[in-house]
């Protein structure tokens, strides 16, 4: 059995990419769905909007401005950090000079049209 499902609920976490910060909240697993959508996750200090990173997400420093790009970056093309605690969320580009190959590598396709598109125009 996987370690999240094991001994959870574990606080969510979530980043606020302005102030360059983390914050766990409470799982949704500890409330009834009602409760759930009620709760608006506001970053306590400049009340933007924190994104789901997931449990295995592990904060850059905040001073660290390249790093949280790159984590920001990733986000937006849908990497975060969720696993089931067993191997991780796979991997991640180190640094913000990576992100870009790995982006193309690991490219992420909405819809069945799109993911149809892109084999029928790569070239291997």
């Amino acid at each position: 059995m996987c370690r999240y499902g094991m001994y959870g609920p574990y606080k969510q976490i979530y980043a606020c990419f302005t102030c360059r910060k983390v914050f766990k909240q409470t799982s949704k697993y500890e409330l009834t769905e009602e409760e759930w959508n009620k709760i608006k996750h506001s970053c306590p200090q400049c009340g933007e909007g924190m994104k789901e990173m997931g449990h295995d997400f592990k904060a850059p420093k905040q001073t660290n401005v390249k790093q949280w790009k790159k984590v920001e970056i990733l986000f937006q093309h849908g990497f975060s950090y969720h696993s089931c605690g067993c191997g991780g969320p796979g991997y991640r580009p180190a640094q913000l000079n990576e992100v870009n190959e790995f982006l193309e590598k690991n490219k992420r396709f909405k819809t069945e049209g799109e993911k149809l598109l892109n084999r029928l125009t790569v070239r291997v």
